[in-house]
């Protein structure tokens, strides 16, 4: 039996296409992740990016890895739907956080967000992956844009410095160069969404933002997620995010004291 947020239907679209909208997924903890924001931006981990060079227009900050230090964002994590959700989506049984990402466009701030996949830039992989997307502010121009059935691609996209535009790996024989799915016609899925709607999609969906012309802010919250056969995987250079120290090697199943389960199927689910 599925969530009520999740019809049949769309987790099958989420197995084919890489992406879907889930509506109202955090509506109940808007306000708690606005505040969870605030925090952050007052007090940026050593991750804290601003991305944008001189003489760009506006602000796009960004910032991950801090629901541990950060206890609105902890609560939203462990006692909102979005790990049964994610199981359902992924068609897992269990569910382990992998981090928390906070991206930030001010009004004004036209630099778009550079089209990528997120798998490239980590060490897990496997197929059952996902992260959640959700607005803080009603969005309509600045929404997430990301390209259907690119998940399914042969070859990884090419992992990119979002400021220096600098590959990010040396060894780049393994990727395809980043493509322009706008000049090439791809099938690009994108949604206007209000405060607490999430767009779910796999870690090797293509995707990027818009840049946000609006005249109020489009802050937003991604927690990224995985399920039973994830794995750690070693790549030709430093992730991101790195988590120095962490210890695994290739094959195993993330560490759970670094990474813990927040949804298993058949136990019983907090909410709050």
């Amino acid at each position: 039996m599925t969530h009520p947020l999740v019809t049949q239907e769309q987790i099958e679209a989420y197995q084919r296409d890489g992406v879907v909208l889930v509506r109202g997924l955090f509506k109940d903890h808007v306000e708690r992740l606005r505040a969870g924001v605030a925090r952050n931006m007052a007090e940026p981990s050593q991750y804290g990016a601003e991305n944008l060079k001189p003489g760009e227009a506006g602000r796009f900050f960004d910032d991950y890895c801090n629901w541990e230090r950060i206890p609105e964002f902890e609560t939203v994590i462990r006692h909102s739907a979005a790990g049964e959700v994610a199981a359902d989506l992924m068609g897992a049984n269990s569910v382990q956080v992998f981090h928390d990402h906070v991206l930030v466009k001010e009004p004004g701030t036209s630099k778009p967000t550079p089209w990528h996949q997120d798998g490239p830039y980590y060490f897990v992989e496997g197929t059952q992956t996902v992260s959640f997307w959700s607005p803080l502010d009603p969005v309509r121009e600045a929404s997430l844009r990301c390209v259907a059935g690119s998940h399914r691609w042969p070859k990884p996209v090419l992992p990119t410095r979002w400021l220096s535009e600098e590959n990010f790996y040396a060894d780049s024989d393994a990727y395809i160069p980043v493509p322009d799915p706008d000049a090439e016609g791809m099938d690009i899925r994108e949604w206007g969404m209000e405060p607490g709607d999430a767009v779910a999609f796999n870690y090797m969906t293509l995707h990027g933002a818009r840049g946000n012309n609006a005249t109020t802010r489009r802050r937003a919250f991604s927690l990224r997620l995985v399920g039973d056969d994830a794995r750690y995987v070693e790549r030709p250079g430093r992730t991101s995010p790195p988590y120095p120290g962490h210890g695994m090697s290739a094959g195993e199943k993330l560490r759970e004291d670094w990474f813990p389960t927040v949804f298993q199927r058949g136990a019983t689910r907090d909410v709050g």
